[in-house]
């Protein structure tokens, strides 16, 4: 049975006449465990009774544990979580970018949502950031209550309200959608080799991920599928599990140390794992390309090589940006000025451009939600399926838009011989 004790103060290193109570109580192991600091018997003797008789009914929490920081937890929770490695790094960047240097000495069972959301007023991040930080600080606290560090998570069905301004400024529709013929002048500018990154990626709308990570033994597949007595067949890029996608981050080591990854893992969910209708002039012009590529993937540098995201930024930037001329001199070869395209285009922009095109020429929302790697929503996505038909006027007008734009351009083909 929980007891207490005297604990006298100290001054100048002599015991005084002054004191508190300590509770002494019985914890799950056998062992005695102690909590000073209370004014009278009474009340450090209720404080124990309640501890063992939580104990006994299977609900009690360690205090200790409930006192423990903040910081220290978090690298418990993020040495247990096993997602995708670019996922743990978006997630140490909000940690020590914004929640740590806040929260990292706050004991777990002092963070209540009064302050925590008074916090999240006062960053001065984008919106979504802001609100990424406190849904990740809210699963670590779901995380304490699951290692009995915590009875309950404050910040639970907890909704963000009196955010100011985003000060991040959004893209206008027409900056995140590119013309047909803006994609086909970009891809003349960068060459047969670049340019057709840029071509594939938006009339197929793959990931960045998943375009410099497809291997040739996945490109050009036949899709059959029974219809109408026969059997309807077209050119596929497979997203597959097995040769992945291809995936860039940093990884730390148990000390904290950085390392930068790249290589391939699989696609970040079962939808994504999936076939891509391929219209036939992207069908014939990937083609070409693989039978003078030499390399085992797609998309990589002349040498063969993967792409850093850093890297093909210095690529594409320019040319859609534009640039100014620059005279031949020692060890710089001249280049000629361009005239900007779509200034601020990105690969992401592409894959917008690709869904918006898809919902222009009508294709059916289940065929559109598959060709993006996305979930359809509700019971309707157990219940649809695409269909032969439906696949067929989606590559009728993707083939249409592409030839709409060629003609507009006067162009017969996209790369000049």
């Amino acid at each position: 049975m929980a007891h207490a004790e005297k604990v006298f103060k100290v001054k100048n290193g002599k015991k005084t006449t002054k004191y508190t109570w300590r509770c002494r109580y019985k914890r799950p192991d056998g062992s005695f465990g102690s909590e000073p600091g209370f004014p009278t018997r009474k009340l450090a003797e209720d404080w124990g009774d309640r501890q063992e008789a939580a104990i006994k009914e299977g609900r009690w929490i360690d205090p200790e544990l409930s006192r423990k920081k903040f910081g220290v937890f978090v690298h418990e929770w993020m040495a247990a979580q096993k997602p995708r490695g670019r996922t743990t790094m978006n997630r140490w960047a909000r940690l020590e970018g914004h929640i740590l240097p806040r929260w990292k000495d706050a004991p777990l069972v002092s963070i209540n949502w009064f302050d925590v959301e008074a916090w999240a007023r006062t960053l001065t991040c984008a919106r979504s950031t802001t609100k990424d930080c406190v849904q990740l600080m809210s699963r670590i606290m779901n995380g304490a209550v699951d290692a009995r560090h915590l009875i309950v998570n404050p910040m639970a069905g907890r909704r963000l309200t009196g955010l100011p301004a985003d000060p991040a400024k959004k893209k206008a529709d027409e900056d995140q959608v590119a013309t047909p013929e803006a994609v086909l002048e970009l891809s003349r500018r960068l060459g047969p080799v670049y340019g057709l990154h840029i071509v594939t990626d938006a009339f197929t709308g793959l990931r960045y991920e998943e375009l410099v990570g497809l291997h040739r033994d996945n490109t050009l597949l036949e899709r059959r599928q029974k219809y109408d007595g026969g059997v309807f067949t077209c050119p596929i890029i497979r997203v597959d599990g097995d040769t992945g996608v291809l995936a860039e981050y940093d990884v730390r080591d148990e000390e904290g140390k950085r390392k930068a990854f790249r290589g391939l893992e699989p696609p970040k969910n079962d939808k994504s794992g999936r076939d891509v209708d391929v219209p036939p002039f992207l069908a014939v012009l990937l083609e070409k390309h693989l039978a003078e590529w030499p390399h085992e993937f797609v998309f990589t540098t002349l040498s063969g090589k993967w792409w850093w995201r850093s890297h093909w930024h210095t690529i594409l930037r320019p040319a859609a940006d534009g640039r100014e001329a620059r005279p031949k001199a020692r060890g710089n070869a001249v280049k000629e000025g361009w005239e900007p395209i779509m200034p601020g285009l990105t690969m992401r922009d592409l894959r917008h451009t690709h869904d918006t095109w898809q919902e222009q020429i009508g294709v059916r929302p289940v065929l559109g939600y598959e060709q993006m790697g996305h979930k359809y929503p509700g019971i309707k996505g157990t219940y649809r399926h695409p269909t032969p038909p439906m696949r067929q006027d989606r590559l009728d007008g993707l083939q249409a838009l592409y030839e709409r734009a060629m003609s507009n351009l006067g162009w017969t083909s996209i790369w000049e011989s």
